[in-house]
């Protein structure tokens, strides 16, 4: 049966006359009773796009003070910024010894299953550290930001959950298990943690003084206190609570040998905490000791002679690595970063400078009349 209907009628989504089905009777018809169906949106402000807008209109009366007060809040902010970060004392020590002139030339080709490699560095310090000094260690060149270094770990078996313990997670292949015994803890960024050993000391009359280095408060106080946690159970004997497991295959010694003191071991241990904080960029640097300052009258470390004892014990040769340990005070504004006040400094001169020549030019021409003349 051939059905007609205008345009208009199919435009509107219905026609008027009715269409047999099968079964049934006509639909959309005017006679049928049915529901007429329609594309049209309903009729609300914002279905038919009628809410209410605002558009600013940019004029030379808003434009220019935006401009220099954006410029005069920046650059007293970025020049304050950068002069705080440039009074802030820092000393660097690159000893991964590739020259043959450095003391730690000997120890390059050291690797995991190598006795330990012992090298002294002297150095001099220009002028004193007065607040607390924050030693780290820095590495180039090693990428924890890979996606599958940053995945291979178990956050389960670090936060002390006995299960885990004895069945690590998958993503910890291939370093879950070892010897058929499970691994604790497990994954590539436990195996592959910083061991080098740095001590510091003050050289003076060719008499040396160790610096106390201070090992704990080095991690942040949810990791510490939240992420990670020894298995359940006497926490005074963690020989037996990580009993049936075994060391990570890089690892010198067990997890639960790495400090003698009981609330620094296993798990909990700053310096493994530290170390499981992966990094976003290839060259980082990671909290190692804190010096802190013991006398209000004397600097924490004054100008002099010291000398950095070493026990090189972590390879980078091998991927071109690089290895630092640096000296550093803080502010308010945390370590020496220059590039934030440089960043403040750069976009209050442009807008300033901006704010200028738009003057100008306002000036030079914002009074011309630009109405077309129209001739009778």
């Amino acid at each position: 049966m051939a059905v007609n209907y205008s345009a208009k009628e199919e435009a509107d989504g219905h026609p008027s006359g009715g269409v047999g089905v099968p079964g049934g009777g006509a639909v959309g018809g005017s006679g049928g009773g049915g529901a007429v169906k329609t594309r049209k949106p309903d009729n609300t402000a914002f279905k038919q796009q009628r809410l209410p807008a605002w558009q600013p209109i940019l004029t030379a009366g808003t434009v220019l003070p935006a401009f220099f007060i954006i410029g005069l809040i920046f650059i007293p902010i970025g020049i304050g910024i950068f002069v705080t970060s440039n009074n802030i004392r820092e000393y660097e020590i690159d000893y991964t010894g590739t020259e043959p002139s450095s003391p730690c030339y000997k120890c390059l080709n050291v690797s995991w299953d190598s006795n330990p490699c012992t090298c002294t560095i002297n150095f001099t310090l220009e002028q004193s550290f007065e607040s607390n000094v924050f030693m780290y260690y820095g590495l180039s060149n090693f990428y924890q930001n890979h996606r599958r270094y940053v995945k291979s770990r178990d956050d389960s078996q670090l936060n002390g959950d006995n299960s885990s313990l004895l069945n690590p997670s998958k993503e910890c292949e291939p370093y879950r298990t070892n010897e058929d015994k499970p691994i604790a803890p497990c994954g590539a960024i436990a195996n592959s943690m910083f061991n080098d050993t740095l001590e510091l000391y003050r050289v003076e009359n060719d008499t040396r003084t160790p610096i106390p280095l201070i090992k704990k408060g080095i991690a942040w106080w949810t990791d510490k206190n939240v992420k990670f946690r020894n298995p359940t159970g006497d926490g005074n004997n963690l020989t037996a609570l990580f009993q049936g497991t075994t060391k990570p295959i890089n690892w010198p010694k067990p997890v639960y040998m790495l400090d003698p003191e009981p609330d620094n071991n296993g798990f909990i241990n700053e310096d493994f905490i530290v170390w499981m904080r992966t990094a976003a960029l290839p060259t980082f640097r990671k909290l190692y000791r804190l010096i802190e300052r013991r006398d209000s009258l004397q600097p924490t470390l004054q100008a002099g002679t010291y000398s950095l004892d070493i026990a090189y014990n972590y390879p980078v040769h091998s991927f071109d690595g690089r290895k630092r340990m640096i000296l550093s005070t803080i502010s308010w504004m945390g370590g020496k970063n220059p590039f934030l006040g440089i960043a403040y400094i750069t976009v209050g001169s442009i807008c300033f400078f901006l704010g200028v020549v738009l003057l100008i030019i306002h000036h030079k021409y914002g009074n011309r009349n630009t109405s077309a003349d129209i001739p009778n």
